[in-house]
C-alpha cells in the first residue's frame, strides 16, 4: 500500500509535458481544478478524460504507475460516494428501512466521486513530470509579487519542496520499519481495527524519531552550505519561457471552451 503513493515522485523524462515551464504547469493545474468543479454534466468529464489521457500519452508515463496512486485513497472515495449517495434528497428510486436512493443521490455521488479520481490524477501527473527543485522554484516566482504585502514566498516553497522530497524517502522508511517489526513476529496486518492501531504505535515511535533525526541532519546540512534564506540567491537553471508552454496554454484554453460550450448546450445532466 505504501509503494502505492506516487505523490512527491518524478518520473524522469523527455516528452513534450515534462519540458513545459514549472509555471506553466502550475498555472495550468490550477485552471484544470476549476474546470473539474465547473462541470455539469458527464460529456464534460468525457471531454477532461480525452485531455487526460492524451496528457499520459504525451508524457509517456505508464498508465498502471499512474492510477496505482489511487489505491491509497479508494476507500476514502468509496465513502465519499456512498455518503452523499444516500444523504442526498430528491426523487427517491429505491428505498429500504432508512435507506434511501435518489435520483440526484446518484448523480452527486458520481460527480463526487470522478472529481476526486480526477484531481488525485491530475495533480499526480503534475507531480511525476515536474522534479520537486522546478516545482518549488516556479511556485516562488509565481508567489513573488505577494512579497510586497509581506508573504515569505521563498520560505514557502523551500518548505514545499523539503515536504515533497521526504515523502518517498519517510515511505521507504515506513516500510522498512513495518517489514523489521514483522520479521520480530508483529501482526500489523490482521486482526481487528484496534489491535491494528495499537500494532502501528511500534512502528510510529522509531518513525518520528528517523524524521526527527533526517530533520536535524538537513538543518545542520543547510547550516553548513550558510544558508541563510532567499534574498541574494540564484539559481543553477533560470527558467525561461518556451514555444511549448504556449502549446501548453493553447490546448487548457481549447479544453475550457469545449467544457463550457458543453455545459451551455447540455446543461445538467
Amino acid at each position: 500500500m505504501l509503494k502505492d503513493i506516487t505523490l512527491g515522485q518524478f518520473f524522469p523524462g523527455d516528452s513534450f509535458i515534462h519540458r513545459l515551464d514549472p509555471r506553466t504547469k502550475i498555472l495550468i493545474m490550477l485552471v484544470y481544478i476549476v474546470l473539474v468543479f465547473i462541470i455539469k454534466n458527464f460529456y464534460g468529464y468525457a471531454a477532461l478524460t480525452l485531455f487526460l489521457a492524451a496528457c499520459v500519452f504525451v508524457s509517456r508515463i505508464p498508465p498502471r504507475f499512474l492510477i496505482k496512486g489511487l489505491k491509497p485513497i479508494l476507500i476514502f472515495i468509496v465513502f465519499t460516494g456512498v455518503f452523499n449517495l444516500f444523504l442526498t434528497g430528491g426523487t427517491p428510486i429505491w428505498h429500504w428501512w432508512i435507506f434511501t436512493v435518489t435520483e440526484e443521490g446518484v448523480r452527486f455521488a458520481a460527480f463526487m466521486v470522478l472529481r476526486l479520481i480526477f484531481l488525485i490524477l491530475g495533480t499526480s501527473l503534475l507531480t511525476l513530470t515536474t522534479s520537486p527543485i522546478a516545482l518549488t522554484d516556479g511556485l516562488e516566482i509565481l508567489l513573488s509579487p505577494f512579497k510586497k504585502i509581506g508573504l515569505p514566498a521563498h520560505e514557502i516553497s523551500m518548505m514545499m519542496t523539503i515536504a515533497l522530497r521526504f515523502i518517498p524517502t519517510l515511505l521507504d522508511e515506513t516500510d522498512k520499519i513495518m517489514k523489521a517489526q514483522s520479521a520480530r513476529g508483529a501482526s500489523i496486518d490482521t486482526g481487528s481495527i484496534f489491535s491494528r492501531a495499537k500494532a502501528m504505535v511500534p512502528v510510529l515511535i522509531p518513525l518520528f524519531i528517523s524524521a526527527f533525526r533526517r530533520a536535524d541532519e538537513l538543518a545542520t546540512a543547510m547550516e553548513c552550505r550558510c544558508y541563510r534564506g532567499g534574498d541574494g540567491r540564484t539559481r543553477l537553471y533560470e527558467l525561461r519561457y518556451k514555444s511549448t508552454d504556449l502549446f501548453g496554454w493553447i490546448f487548457i484554453c481549447l479544453l475550457f471552451a469545449v467544457i463550457l460550450a458543453l455545459n451551455f448546450v447540455f446543461g445538467r445532466f
